[in-house]
């Protein structure tokens, strides 16, 4: 009777990780089961054929520090490369975050490396007692670690050209698994670089401009030549407007897995990140696929599609001031200038930015703006009358083509029962008419000032496209 491979690694308890496991095939010759070591089901290496393939599929993270797990530290290196390696085509399939000891690292290695193909694991790579990473990388390993001469020199160089003596325990930092590969730093800790049965194993350092550069310099190189013989064209659809649900619900069967190209979406700060990622076995294909889905989702979505790549609101409402020729004002209550800041964030925003003003209180709105006092006592400080008198103070003072006017309730507190925290109008001004919109914020107060001020430059958005 053929067994199972679990009932026969079940008889051998030795077998370590680090062990090919046994499997059991029919021989079809002699109708007996066969013992084979089938090396493609190595614990950690299940998705052999698909690295040999050259296509990179999966990618795990892992985060090293007990910083992390208390909160004091904002774990921004796994978003950071999650965006990253999406881009690339190589999805994260799963996050891991241990402390600083040998046995959890060595754990998130095995984990990790049982979901994908690339692992990258972040921090624990300095010079002190709790950095453990490298010698945790070297047991998963199953090698030693190894003091590189070159490496030392490195270090040691790097404390020469501040004219300041090496310490003793930043020597560990030379010293790498035996057969990994150091990637250059910036800094005085060197990443690490292994292959094993076919995946690939990164360490990079914790300090995030380190990390980033190593990652661009070191990590992305190879992933591109590993992913040899098979293209990966990605292109990033920006949108607004809608939210995640609604977007998924009109691009319908678009979004469904195993599809080629595959749509994923990212949201940050209510912009909608349409990534659409096409794999095929040159580039020139790859991007026709992606140009046909844009064409498709473009269509699809109309007007909540505002850019592509890494391009902000701001910048796309800057781009279409600057090429009609127009001017903004602006005259902003809850959001406190974060609207201002934003338009002018964007280089080149002096061609089309005059000025600003906060008017937080009742009496700078009047005085300043030249909103009624008799305005403000019958309809209050947060209604479409005061912001559409913002807004028009604001553009008839600066002689401005548009003028925008926000007033609302930011919170916590302040709100009630006929103007909740949350309430916003917002007003958009031009020579020649002025629209007003109310809309109900949720979350907190910085979410909601920054979502008021995304929105007004969207409605602009909007007036320019007319």
């Amino acid at each position: 009777m053929l067994e199972s491979p679990l009932s026969v690694i079940s008889k051998f308890p030795n077998l370590s990780r680090k062990m090919p496991i046994p499997v059991c095939r029919l021989d079809t010759k002699s109708g007996f089961a066969v013992m084979a070591i089938h090396i493609e089901l190595f614990p950690c290496c299940r998705r052999r054929r698909a690295v040999e393939s050259g296509f990179m599929r999966k990618a795990s993270l892992i985060s090293i520090g007990n910083e992390l797990l208390s909160g004091q530290t904002v774990n921004s290196n796994a978003a950071h490369l999650s965006a990253e390696l999406l881009s690339a085509g190589v999805p994260v399939v799963s996050t891991y975050v241990v402390e600083d000891q040998i046995d959890a690292i060595v754990r998130a290695f095995e984990l990790a490396g049982a979901d994908a193909d690339v692992v990258i694991a972040t921090g624990g790579l300095g010079p002190t007692d709790d950095d453990l990473t490298r010698q945790a990388m070297a047991e998963f390993l199953g090698v030693e670690l190894e003091l590189r001469d070159e490496l030392l020199k490195k270090v040691e160089s790097f404390f020469i050209s501040r004219d300041r003596p090496m310490p003793a325990k930043n020597k560990i930092q030379a010293c790498i698994p035996a057969g990994a590969k150091a990637l250059a730093n910036i800094g005085t800790a060197p990443g690490i670089g292994a292959e094993s049965q076919g995946k690939w194993f990164f360490a990079l350092p914790g300090v995030p401009s380190e990390m980033k550069r190593m990652f661009a310099e070191s990590v992305l190189p190879e992933l591109r030549r590993l992913a040899s013989g098979q293209a990966v064209v990605v292109k990033k659809l920006k949108c607004f407007g809608a939210g995640e649900s609604t977007i998924a619900e009109m691009l319908g069967t678009m979004m469904q897995r195993g599809r080629n190209p595959l749509i994923n979406c990212t949201v940050s700060a209510g912009v909608i990140t349409l990534h659409v990622i096409a794999t095929a076995k040159d580039e020139q294909t790859a991007g026709q696929r992606v140009q046909r889905d844009e064409t498709t989702l473009r269509g699809i979505l109309g007007e909540l599609v505002f850019g592509s790549a890494e391009q902000s609101l701001a910048q796309v409402v800057g781009e279409k001031l600057a090429q009609q020729n127009k001017t903004i004002a602006v005259a902003e209550s809850c959001t406190g200038g974060l609207l201002a800041k934003m338009l002018t964030d964007v280089p080149g925003s002096s061609e089309y930015f005059r000025c600003g003003w906060i008017t937080y209180s009742n009496q700078a709105k009047t005085s300043e703006l030249g909103v009624p006092a008799e305005l403000i006592a019958e309809y209050g400080a947060v209604s479409e009358q005061v912001a559409e008198s913002m807004a028009r103070g604001a553009g008839t003072r600066a002689d401005t083509d548009f003028a925008i006017g926000i007033t609302g309730i930011a919170g916590p507190t302040g709100g009630s029962e006929q103007k909740p925290v949350g309430l916003v109008y917002i007003s958009v001004s031009s020579k020649r008419e002025n629209q007003s919109r109310r809309f109900i914020f949720s979350h907190d107060r910085s979410t909601i000032r920054r979502r008021a001020a995304q929105t007004a430059i969207n409605m602009l958005r909007l007036k320019l496209n007319v």
